[in-house]
């Protein structure tokens, strides 16, 4: 039996150990050098030894993989050195900070004959599964577009920490919840390459600090004395191969009414489209029949969307590691994915479409 280790302690790493014990996937070791963290996972997971150091963890015979599950600034460097420690991957979103780093790990994994997963946890939602499944047979015809929104009024994660400091971060919602959004959307349409970006990004409600009155506050407290120097809002447009294209909406706070504007995916196909929410339990799409216009809803199991993804994603590292293989999100869809943020972060700046590299 395979089993792995989880790096990173705090509430993903917690959620990363729940559904690996959901879905027979032993966890027999964990790492963080925050206390408090540690803590509250031995609160959750009290059969899981604590180690003192990485070192400790990536030593042991008895873990084949490591669920990396870190502020992004340390995706690169822990990825990096649990691969040459003969460790495969489950790599939390983004990728990295930069598509530099994203090369790295690329070239890490090869040089030690290991695999990276990626936790683009999104793409399992049955929604978007049975989505993707449509469209591989065929159904919704050629998809030759695609709309990506998330958004929150006012839900700027822990004002003030590393989410909101550009360096340890790499941006705002665009690298938080807008590669969820990309990789679901090019995971729809069968991975074009994206080769031109788009970009604006607004820097309005998190840099008053102080001053940001807000509904939600998840990712801790507010620090006003922190640092805030990344965008809260963020819209692209985005050129791929073969001339589809996909726009791209991730908002941390905004002054729009509540459920104005719908999180999800609008899916134009040249013989079907549809548009849902991640979590949606159900999914209609438009089409025609008998040369009339016609809605289609297929049949999936969404009990629990939530629940369902993230078991399917420890299913797939189980599987991974017992019998090898592909990894369902690939590193090279990772590094795709960062590429575009990358080029939406420099359209931005520098006021004009640019080149996907």
């Amino acid at each position: 039996m395979k089993r792995i280790g989880i790096i990173g302690t705090g509430s993903i790493g917690r959620v990363h150990a729940h559904h690996a014990a959901r879905v027979g996937l032993p966890v027999v070791a964990a790492w963080d050098p925050k206390p408090a963290a540690v803590a509250a996972f031995q609160s959750e997971q009290p059969k899981v030894e604590l180690e003192p150091s990485l070192e400790r963890l990536l030593a042991r015979t008895d873990v084949d993989g490591v669920v990396i599950a870190v502020p992004n600034d340390l995706h690169e460097p822990l990825a990096v050195q649990s691969l040459k420690a003969g460790k495969h991957v489950l790599l939390e979103k983004p990728m990295a900070t930069s598509v530099a780093a994203c090369d790295r790990i690329v070239e890490a994994a090869k040089a030690c004959g290991r695999s990276v997963q990626m936790g683009f946890v999104c793409r399992r939602m049955p929604a978007v599964e049975m989505a993707a499944s449509m469209a591989r047979e065929g159904r919704l015809g050629a998809i030759y577009h695609v709309k990506a929104s998330m958004y929150r009024r006012r839900g700027v994660p822990g004002l003030g920490g590393w989410f909101t400091t550009k360096a340890r971060s790499g941006g705002g919602p665009l690298i938080d919840l807008g590669v969820h959004l990309l990789d679901a959307a090019l995971h729809l349409m069968g991975h074009p390459r994206v080769l031109r970006a788009s970009g604006a990004t607004y820097s309005t409600f998190g840099r008053r600090m102080k001053g940001y009155a807000y509904t939600d506050m998840w990712a801790g407290p507010p620090n006003f004395t922190g640092t805030c120097d990344v965008e809260d809002h963020a819209t692209a447009l985005l050129r791929c191969e073969g001339g589809a294209t996909i726009e791209l909406n991730a908002t941390w706070a905004m002054n729009i009414p509540d459920d104005s504007l719908p999180d999800g995916l609008a899916v134009f196909g040249d013989a079907g489209g549809c548009r849902f929410g991640l979590q949606d339990r159900r999914l209609t799409v438009a089409t025609e029949a008998h040369g009339a216009p016609a809605d289609l809803t297929p049949y999936f199991k969404a009990d629990e969307p939530g629940k369902q993804a993230w078991d399917s994603q420890a299913q797939a590292f189980q599987k991974l590691l017992e019998h090898g293989g592909e990894p369902i999100a690939t590193a090279a869809q990772g590094r795709a994915v960062q590429a575009a943020i990358d080029a939406i972060y420099r359209s931005a700046g520098e006021g004009r479409e640019v080149e996907v590299v």
